[in-house]
This record gives structure tokens, C-alpha cells and sequence, in this order.
């Protein structure tokens, strides 16, 4: 049955077209799937009580709603309820951004919001 899920899940994902980048919870399969076809993607370590996690998504969010950053998938951690997955990362905090072309990793930035280095990991994905 897991791995029917699985399929179903790259199936959805593969077949999804976007016409803005995509903020969603982390999940594994939908992770894997992205890895496979070689996606633009970010893991962010988030807490809603973190202002730099605000001001970090803020800016993605803009970079998301422009054509150039359509095919970028953020996956949200949450920072208080899943430790062992953000760990898993090799994160020591909230507001940790990874950045991933396919199964490499790009960039990885922490508890830093400035505009101009988030948008450079973000756009580090697509290449």
C-alpha cells in the first residue's frame, strides 16, 4: 500500500503544472519524488513564533509568485513538532533553509533573512 501511495504521489506531482511555486508540508514520498526528477526544491525549518522565519518566507513568497521561481517546491518543516525529521537535515535551529537541485544539495542558509541571500539560495535550485 506504501508504495502505491508513493506512486500516487510522484504521479501528482509530476503531472501538476505550476504556474507558481508551491509552500507545503514536508512529506517524504513527495520529497523523494521531487529528488527524482531533478526539482527545484527548498526545505524550510519554520517556527510561527520566529520573526526571522517570517521575513525569510515573506521573501520567498514574491520569488514564488514570479514565473522565473514556478517550478520551485518549498517543503515546511515545523520546528517545535518535528525534530527528528529537521535533525535528519542536519538543521540546529528554525529558520534553516535548504536548498536542492534534484538529490544535490545547492545552498543552506540559517537564521538569516536578508533578501538578497535567500533569493540566492532559492535561485541556486535552479541550476
Amino acid at each position: 500500500m506504501r508504495a502505491f501511495y508513493s506512486l500516487a504521489v510522484a504521479a501528482i506531482v509530476m503531472a501538476a503544472p505550476a504556474s507558481a511555486g508551491e509552500i507545503r508540508q514536508f512529506d517524504r514520498a513527495v520529497f523523494q519524488a521531487l529528488q527524482a526528477r531533478n526539482a527545484p526544491t527548498v526545505v524550510f525549518v519554520h517556527a510561527s513564533w520566529c520573526p526571522i522565519c517570517r521575513a525569510q518566507q515573506s521573501t520567498i513568497n514574491k520569488l514564488l509568485s514570479t514565473p522565473a521561481y514556478r517550478a520551485v517546491t518549498v517543503l515546511t518543516i515545523d520546528y517545535d513538532t518535528q525534530k527528528p525529521l529537521w535533525t535528519s537535515f542536519g538543521a540546529q535551529k528554525q529558520s534553516t533553509l535548504i536548498a536542492f537541485h534534484g538529490r544535490r544539495e545547492t545552498a543552506r542558509l540559517a537564521y538569516d533573512a536578508d533578501p538578497q541571500k535567500v533569493t540566492a539560495l532559492v535561485t541556486s535550485t535552479l541550476h
